[in-house]
């Protein structure tokens, strides 16, 4: 009980809380409260991991710049507008992102043989190798967190998530 001993708790009977389904004062139901409460902190230790393996690819990697790198490893070679326009940044941001990584080795631009105007950009084999050896250990952590999960929770939650995904980019 919180304040006075008789002031009950919210989600108990008598409780504020209006339960599962039920909007609260402000129009919102519960499940998309805690829907975002649980991706804000997904987001956020997302975003300190994204950190880490940028390092761990290359010292001087921007934390932003590693998702290219999973973009280029699953999709292959790809325009740079393909690029900005898959991750909804403009061309003057994934320009500066594409040039840095190009600085580091990590990938590298030829020419788009359908469109000799334009340039196709792609993982180096270095760039590659130290991707994958990165990659890989994060799904050795992934593996080992979620050794007690039953296979079949993992891909229902890798499903939601592929769901999430694609209607977040319509």
């Amino acid at each position: 009980m919180r304040g006075s001993d008789s002031e009950p708790e919210p989600g108990t009977p008598g409780g504020s809380d209006p339960g599962p389904g039920t909007p609260d004062g402000k129009g919102a139901d519960h499940e998309f409260l805690a829907l975002e409460r649980e991706l804000a902190v997904f987001l956020r230790r997302a975003r300190a991991s994204s950190g880490e393996m940028a390092r761990e690819v290359h010292p001087e990697l921007e934390p932003a710049a590693y998702g290219l790198l999973v973009r280029l490893e699953a999709a292959g070679r790809q325009r740079a507008t393909e690029l900005a326009a898959y991750f909804g940044v403009g061309k003057a941001t994934m320009s500066r992102q594409l040039h840095s990584l190009e600085n580091l080795g990590l990938v590298a631009r030829e020419p788009d043989p359908a469109d000799g105007r334009a340039w196709l950009v792609h993982l180096t084999d270095d760039g590659l190798a130290r991707f994958r050896s990165v990659r890989d250990a994060r799904r050795g952590r992934y593996v080992r967190k979620l050794a007690d999960w039953d296979r079949a929770e993992v891909a229902e939650l890798a499903r939601l998530l592929h769901q999430l995904n694609t209607r977040a980019e319509s």
